[in-house]
């Protein structure tokens, strides 16, 4: 009986090990299946440099407003980010002060015209009247100097009275003489003033007829409209342009940048500069296309570091990537990130950077088996944000991206705590 009793207990325990064993292997399992893992690629590594920035355009023409044009408004403009070609309008500004100057000028010129005639006119009837009056006093001398000429046989008071009338006629002709002079000289002045009258008015209606050609502003070569901020009205609440702004002159209201040659403006690390170099591939993702890379390539880098002005203080150098092929979605200003391609490993072995964990100090990733997660100790090769280059492990392989449990977890053999198991 007792006998029987002890093999009753032995095979209870053994079937509840069994249970547990069972029980853990499918806890294991199950953690396996939950955990979100990747597949351990082989093949070429690029080892990125990544960095941000904007586009820009490296051609690009700026429309500014006339000078000397006051109270201008805009009226019209064409829509932003329309596309435009050479001679098209752009923007138009409230004329409607200037036509009613205009008209204003133009009866102004009109009356200095008629005032410049009227002394014309005066000037050549007093010219004719001075010439009839100066032939009647030259015939006054004559007559005179004749009478004159008879003083022998005329009597002696005769004569005395014909140099009297002599004298008095050349001094009636000299006085007609300067009489002449003084009218040439006052209807020249009144006609050199209707002239200035006259050329001031013709020159308001030219001023503002030339500004009513600057009231349209056209594209002086292909492009996008991009209407630049306003500050009228402040830093803190500047706008673009739009319709009914009052603009100051030589005010830039908008920028036609040639879409052919945008390009990205990046902020590159210190630590970066000494790997990356001109010539490089690179390849552009733009955040509101983020489905389309492009490829680049690196066209220049500043020399020296550039201080920004954010806060805290940054330090970074400038890198001006070219696009190969422009998209016509795309316009300056728009945010991007570029991946520089400073190397190349091939038939590397790379994991996911969210599938490499520190555990004990070493890096280590947990290769998934039919009993569950074998954390495993690798090399790190290269590393980029996303990916990571290392050796230790093979291809094909499944690694978690998650760090799974201790109780879930199969030591590596090959480690210390494998060796102790």
């Amino acid at each position: 009986m007792k006998r029987l009793r002890f093999w009753i207990v032995i095979l209870v325990l053994l079937g509840l090990g069994t249970a547990g064993v069972r029980l853990l292997m499918t806890r294991r399992v199950q953690a396996k299946a939950d955990l979100p893992s990747a597949i351990v690629r082989k093949g070429e590594f690029q080892v990125k440099v990544r960095c941000r920035g904007d586009l820009m355009a490296a051609r690009s023409v700026q429309l500014t407003a006339p000078m000397n044009v006051p109270g201008m408004q805009i009226a019209w403009q064409a829509p932003p980010n329309s596309q435009v070609k050479e001679g098209d309008p752009v923007v138009r500004f409230d004329s409607s002060v200037l036509r009613q100057t205009l008209l204003e000028n133009k009866a102004v010129l009109g009356s200095a015209q008629a005032t410049l005639d009227q002394y014309i006119a005066q000037a050549k009837v007093t010219a004719e009247q001075d010439q009839l009056d100066l032939a009647s006093a030259r015939v006054e001398v004559e007559k005179a100097r004749l009478e004159a000429s008879k003083q022998e046989v005329v009597s002696r008071i005769q004569g005395e009275e014909s140099k009297i009338d002599l004298s008095l006629a050349e001094e009636k002709l000299k006085v007609q003489e300067a009489t002449i002079n003084l009218h040439e000289s006052s209807s020249a002045q009144k006609i050199n003033s209707g002239k200035r009258l006259r050329d001031k008015a013709q020159a308001d209606i030219d001023l503002a007829n030339h500004r009513l050609e600057l009231m349209e502003m056209k594209a002086p070569s292909n492009g996008v409209v991009v209407y630049l901020p306003n500050y009228s009205q402040g830093w803190m609440n500047a706008k673009p342009f739009k319709v009914g702004d009052q603009v100051w002159p030589g005010s830039v209201i908008a920028e036609l940048p040639d879409l052919s040659t945008l390009e990205m403006k990046a902020k590159l690390e210190e630590t970066d500069r000494g790997r990356v170099s001109v010539g490089q591939e690179a390849r552009v993702i733009v955040d509101p296309f983020p489905e389309k890379p492009f490829p680049s390539k690196v066209e220049s880098l500043s020399p020296l570091v550039v201080q920004g002005f954010e806060w805290p203080p940054t330090r970074n150098f400038t890198v001006q990537i070219r696009l190969n092929e422009p998209d016509s979605r795309l316009r300056p200003a728009m945010n991007a990130q570029v991946d520089i391609v400073v190397d190349r490993i091939p038939d590397a072995i790379s994991v996911p950077s969210a599938a490499v964990f520190t555990r004990r100090g070493r890096p280590t990733v947990y290769i998934g088996t039919e009993k569950g997660w074998e954390a495993k100790e690798v090399e790190i090769v290269a590393r980029n944000t996303d990916e990571v280059a290392v050796r230790g492990v093979a291809a094909s392989a499944q690694v978690a991206l998650t760090e799974p449990d201790l109780a879930n977890t199969l030591a590596n053999p090959g480690t210390k705590e494998g060796a102790k198991k």
